[in-house]
């Protein structure tokens, strides 16, 4: 029988994306096995993250700067701020940064819409989105790629966020076909996203 402490911290890593409980045992005993040093580390380190680390205010990326309030790529006034594209989530941006293609903005909506129960979730997802739409309303937004995975829920989540930006008349266009059904931007290679961003319609 493993001690209480040991349970709590497997319980924690447990939580973490594709971590399952043996992966998360794995991580507790190495910790305890290596030197103190290594522990101290981990610890200073997730500090630090939590005390620098700021979300941008226009598309919610998570950044690490002292002096401004928006992220390095809503800051930097060559990019096209007439361009917007929502992902569902960070790791999606950064798949899409990583084919230097792209020169727009972007909006973070931080998760889909399910296709059943799905109140909760559109009403968390309905609230990011109004501050996007104030956005919409006043910085002269021409036009809104929804490169949102092509899931079920994904699908779900574009025709939800169609008809929530249809009264704005702003030209919306999502990522063709390119990207296979039920894959994911994130897996996806730099020739595929670019293909993908070029056929939008």
């Amino acid at each position: 029988m493993l001690s209480p402490s040991i349970e709590k911290l497997i319980k924690i890593f447990a939580k973490f994306p594709t971590i399952g409980p043996k992966t998360a045992a794995r991580f507790v005993f190495y910790l305890l096995d290596s030197p103190a040093l290594t522990s101290d580390e981990l610890i200073e380190s997730i500090k630090e993250l939590k005390a620098k680390i700021k979300t941008c205010p226009w598309c919610f990326k998570i950044f690490e700067n002292e002096t401004s309030e928006l992220c390095e790529i809503c800051a930097n006034k060559n990019r096209d701020s007439s361009l917007v594209c929502i992902v569902e989530k960070e790791i999606d941006l950064e798949a899409i940064e990583k084919t230097a293609t792209y020169k727009g903005l972007y909006f973070i909506l931080g998760g889909v819409l399910p296709v059943l129960k799905k109140e909760l979730t559109e009403q968390t997802l309905d609230n990011r989105l109004s501050q996007f739409i104030e956005r919409v309303k006043h910085d002269g937004i021409k036009e809104i790629i929804l490169a949102i995975n092509p899931t079920l829920e994904g699908q779900n989540t574009i025709l939800w966020l169609k008809r929530k930006l249809e009264p704005f008349g702003v030209k919306t266009t999502q990522l063709a076909k390119g990207m296979p059904l039920g894959g994911e931007l994130e897996y996806a290679d730099e020739e595929t996203i670019s293909s993908a961003f070029e056929g939008r319609k």
